[in-house]
């Protein structure tokens, strides 16, 4: 277009708006700056969120632990607190909230603001297991969180107590079926990992063993050192003090492949049974509509952590496996483990209470 015919068409518009009725240019005006403030706001919106991921902290976090201390969450939520206060000039305190497989620690989170400074480190039964096992659960595992980081992935091992008569895989299996229901097992609840697991071998193996649910891990390992209940399925850390101690007998790993920990201590295959195989996993996760400047800040963090040489030492020892997901796989991941645990939860037949 030419200069004169752009003028042209300039004066054609100008001409055209004073022609317009003063309510429609009224209208037209005020719509300008409307458009204009919407503008203004979002750029306000983008520096304000910038500015909020580089001053925080700014004040105290926590981080819900939603089982009682002493499991592997709180001793790896204590950890990460300790080096997270540290690195932001903070206190980040751990809160223990147990109760109701992780729903009273969850939802106290849940129901908490999204900027940040609070978090949860739980297990994956709190956000895929729950769902299909607790009736009028007061929160949605997916709009109700934010997945900042997967941290730590265990697989348990088979361990009976010192006094019961087997030493392998094969012979649990064996004195079981010739006892239907004699045996008990240990969990740290309804629907957490230890109950699914063993329910998962019960369907598999064709065995009958009673479950009896405790609060947490601590609890669940009492019971079982004691003879109150004589089998359980549990990571590594949690029963090799008192294997170690001959209050335990370890059977068998369920990994794939042997811990590299206990090369010595054979799989469930190797041990003579099934090919069965599992394992949980573990994250850090905050209320929804959490910064993603936070989040990444957050995850970040963490990562450095838990790569440390020392931390990473604790886990080795512990049996536990860092995960390498980002976050935004890691919100995937929730979402796909909703529908295997569903559909595991449905074939043992777990009824929600």
């Amino acid at each position: 277009m030419t200069a004169s015919a752009t003028k042209s068409r300039c004066n054609e518009t100008v001409a055209e708006e004073a022609a317009m009725p003063r309510a429609f240019r009224n209208v037209r005006a005020e719509r300008k700056r409307e458009f204009a403030l919407v503008k203004l706001a979002a750029v306000f919106w983008i520096f304000a969120s910038v500015a909020a991921a580089q001053s925080y902290p700014v004040k105290p976090a926590r981080i819900v632990v939603p089982y009682p201390p002493g499991g592997s969450n709180d001793v790896v939520g204590r950890v990460v607190a300790q080096r997270l206060s540290e690195m932001w000039g903070q206190p980040v305190l751990v809160e223990n909230r147990p109760g109701g497989n992780a729903v009273i620690g969850a939802t106290a989170v849940a129901r908490s603001p999204g900027d940040g400074y609070t978090l949860m480190l739980t297990s994956d039964s709190t956000f895929v297991a729950n769902p299909f096992l607790i009736k009028d659960l007061p929160y949605d595992p997916i709009r109700d969180f934010t997945p900042i980081k997967a941290m730590w992935e265990t697989s348990p091992v088979v361990t009976v107590n010192a006094a019961l008569p087997v030493a392998s895989v094969p012979e649990l299996i064996s004195h079981a079926k010739a006892k239907p229901g004699a045996l008990s097992y240990a969990s740290f609840g309804i629907g957490s990992s230890a109950h699914l697991f063993m329910e998962d071998f019960k369907q598999m193996t064709g065995i009958d063993i009673v479950h009896i649910p405790y609060k947490g891990a601590p609890q669940a390992v009492l019971a079982l050192t004691t003879g109150e209940v004589q089998v359980m399925m549990s990571n590594l850390g949690i029963v090799a003090p008192q294997a170690k101690a001959g209050k335990l007998r370890i059977l068998a790993s369920t990994t794939r492949k042997r811990l590299p920990q206990r090369l010595d201590l054979p799989t469930v295959p190797e041990a003579g049974g099934p090919k069965f195989e599992t394992s949980s996993w573990f994250g850090l996760a905050g209320p929804a509509n959490v910064p993603r400047d936070i989040v990444a800040k957050i995850y970040a963090d963490t990562t450095r952590i838990l790569e440390s040489a020392e931390v990473r030492r604790q886990m080795d020892g512990a049996g536990w496996m860092l995960i390498d997901m980002s976050t935004e796989e890691f919100a995937q991941y929730i979402k796909n483990e909703l529908g295997r645990w569903g559909s595991l939860i449905k074939a043992v037949g777990i009824k929600p209470e």
